[in-house]
């Protein structure tokens, strides 16, 4: 497993119990569920489904050594919300054992670039320290900015489909390395 790090002005780091609560609170805010429809997962009814969130993102590191990490505003260790890369067993638009990037912040963060910096934090590691073969990533055809950063790390927009009855992009990037 990669150990934390961080970018300009973000850390990351594996998610853990302390966690609970804010992913609780991204997970409860209805504009951070705007675009995820039926691909964002249930909302959390207590901050305890929060923390069995958390153990099952841990399984996910210890099967495969990734899974979404806490993103920190690194100058004061805020949690802002959480980004990574994780293995997709599939099948997602008919694509099976892909590593997809993803990321999730609180909304008084929007807007500052944060979400970029953090995927392109996540495809250097993907890419890099990893030697991932390809990225792959997916977004609610709506998600403009989302669909943004996807396309301003790299990612190229390859088809739409449906998953969980939420019309979405797909996007993905060869390793450019191991071309």
């Amino acid at each position: 497993m990669l150990e934390p790090f961080e970018s300009a002005r973000l850390r990351y780091r594996p998610l853990g119990p302390p966690d609970a609560a804010g992913l609780f609170a991204l997970d409860t805010d209805p504009a951070v569920h705007r675009y995820l429809g039926g691909i964002g997962g249930p909302r959390p009814a207590r901050v305890a489904d929060s923390l069995a969130a958390i153990c099952a993102i841990q399984a996910q590191y210890a099967a495969s050594g990734l899974g979404r990490w806490a993103v920190q505003l690194a100058a004061t260790g805020e949690f802002m919300g959480w980004a990574g890369l994780k293995r997709v067993a599939g099948p997602v638009n008919g694509q099976h054992d892909f590593y997809d990037i993803g990321y999730r912040l609180l909304p008084r963060y929007w807007g500052q670039g944060y979400g970029y910096e953090a995927a392109r934090a996540w495809l250097a590691q993907g890419f890099g320290a990893l030697a991932l073969p390809r990225v792959c990533a997916y977004a609610d055809v709506d998600n403009a900015g989302s669909r943004r950063i996807l396309e301003k790390i790299g990612l190229q927009f390859g088809n739409t489909f449906v998953e969980n009855g939420t019309l979405c992009a797909w996007y993905e990037a060869p390793n450019p390395a191991l071309a």
